[in-house]
Order: C-alpha cells, then sequence, then structure tokens
C-alpha cells in the first residue's frame, strides 16, 4: 500500500473500529438502562450531544492550519468516523429514521442535512485536491480574479496588435464575437468540477476557427492568443474546483452550527421537563 494512502487508511480504521466499540457499549448501556425500567435517551442523547461537539472542534482545527495540532489528515479520519456513528447513534437515540414531533422534525432535518453535505464534502475533499495537484500551474483562489483580468489584457493586447502590424482585423473580428466571451469571465465551470475538457473542446474548436482564415502574420499572433486561452482553462479550473471547497463550508458549518444550537435547547428543554 502506497505511503499516502496508509497515512489515510490507517487513521481511518483506527477511528472506524473504536466507533463501533463506542456504539456498542452506548447500544448496551442503554439496553440495561431500560431493563432497569430507566431513561435509555439520556445516555444515548448525552453521547450524541457530545459526539457532535468533538465534530465542531474539526472546523476550529481547520482554522487553526497553521499550528500543528496533528495531522490534518487524521483529523478528517476522525471526523469521518465521528460522523458516521453519530448518524448511528442519532437513530439509536430517536428511536426511528423520521419522528413526529414538529420539532423533532426540525431537529431531524438539520441533522440530514449536516450528514448529507458531510458525506458530499467528504467526497470533494478526496477528489478535488488531486484534481488540483494535476494542474500544471498552482494560484492561490485570491490571486484568480487579477490572473483572469491580466490574461484578457494580454489577449486584446495581441488582437490590437495583429490588426496594427497585418492591416487585417480578421483575429480582432474573431475575438470580439466568440473569443472575448470566453476570456470575460471563468468558464465551463461544470466541466471543470467534474473532470471534464468541455473549455479545451471549445477551445480548439469554436474558439480557434477563424485560423485557417488567417495569414502566417496573423496566425503567429492567433496561436499566441490561443495559448493564452490554455492558460486560462487551467486557471478556470482552479476557480471551478476552489470556489466549490469554499462554498461547500458556507453550507455545511452553519448547518453543523445550527444542529448545535437546536441540540443545546432540546437538552434545556428535556431537562427542564425532568424537573
Amino acid at each position: 500500500m502506497p505511503a499516502q494512502r496508509q497515512r489515510t487508511f490507517l487513521p481511518l480504521m483506527s477511528f472506524g473500529v473504536t466507533a463501533v466499540v463506542v456504539f456498542v457499549l452506548v447500544a448496551w448501556s442503554a439496553r440495561r438502562s431500560w431493563l432497569a425500567l430507566g431513561e435509555p435517551a439520556i445516555v444515548t442523547g448525552y453521547t450524541l450531544f457530545a459526539l457532535m461537539l468533538l465534530l465542531g472542534l474539526f472546523n476550529i482545527r481547520k482554522r487553526l492550519s497553521m499550528v500543528p495540532i496533528v495531522r490534518a489528515s487524521v483529523w478528517l479520519a476522525f471526523h469521518v468516523a465521528a460522523g458516521v456513528l453519530a448518524i448511528a447513534m442519532f437513530w439509536l437515540h430517536a428511536g426511528s429514521v423520521w419522528p413526529s414531533g414538529l420539532y423533532e422534525q426540525i431537529l431531524t432535518l438539520l441533522f440530514y442535512l449536516v450528514s448529507v453535505t458531510g458525506i458530499i464534502g467528504y467526497v470533494l475533499s478526496r477528489t478535488l485536491p488531486r484534481r488540483l495537484a494535476q494542474i500544471e500551474i498552482e494560484i492561490i483562489f485570491e490571486r484568480i480574479p487579477a490572473e483572469l483580468a491580466e490574461i484578457r489584457e494580454k489577449v486584446e493586447s495581441l488582437a490590437l496588435a495583429c490588426t496594427q502590424e497585418t492591416g487585417s482585423d480578421t483575429v480582432a473580428q474573431h475575438h470580439i464575437g466568440t473569443l472575448a466571451w470566453f476570456f470575460a469571465r471563468p468558464r465551463f465551470w461544470v466541466s471543470h468540477v467534474a473532470g471534464g475538457d468541455a473549455a479545451g473542446h471549445w477551445l480548439r474548436g469554436p474558439g480557434s476557427a477563424a485560423r485557417r482564415y488567417l495569414n502566417d502574420a496573423e496566425k503567429t499572433y492567433f496561436d499566441q492568443i490561443i495559448e493564452l486561452g490554455v492558460l486560462k482553462c487551467q486557471v478556470d479550473r482552479h476557480f471551478a474546483c476552489q470556489e466549490l471547497l469554499k462554498k461547500w463550508l458556507l453550507v455545511h458549518v452553519p448547518l453543523s452550527m445550527a444542529v448545535i444550537l437546536v441540540a443545546v435547547w432540546h437538552l434545556i428543554l428535556v431537562n427542564v421537563y425532568a424537573l
């Protein structure tokens, strides 16, 4: 097994086994409480609440990424195992997949939304970084708008220089009618996220359609424009993948906080009525 996969697999397996053991122990303790005419929901409920708080620590760990507090892969493995355990513990605590009360249904819906977005986030965290690593260039997300603007300015300058140098406006007209759309902003977002090459196909097709009508002098300028188009495809892929990772956090983290807040309110109500 490659070292990188081993660093991911071993913590995930260890935390997975631990999660199974914890679930069995809590289920056994809850059953003992039920047989003793106690309240098993107390055991499962407090365990579930503790898991929610532990899962929330992963977001704090991300904000402290500069501090060497255990490898990120270990934290991710813990988060995945604890998340799966939380789902199982939730069903054990609720006694059903979908409760009957309105308040309980709201809490359940929020919990399921967090779970689904968490699963989606795990898939994204396993696929998108690899996709980004395959791109020839590296660029941080905040630099992308400036990079695209710089590429766009170079393309416009080349189109203008071609017209001035050759006396023909074919390249300029093709830029205005076709290429300007492509260079105006990030394009083919879905294709880049999915790992497709729709941008490359477009650039080699409609984007390069005018090349056959150009003379050698015009082709020199046009080929430089297409090279900038290839560079923009790489920048666009960075934009699409990095933006999706950031937008996912803007959904998952607020939902997680909402679940914890509603769970705290639920805990308060349960203890108040118990008095």
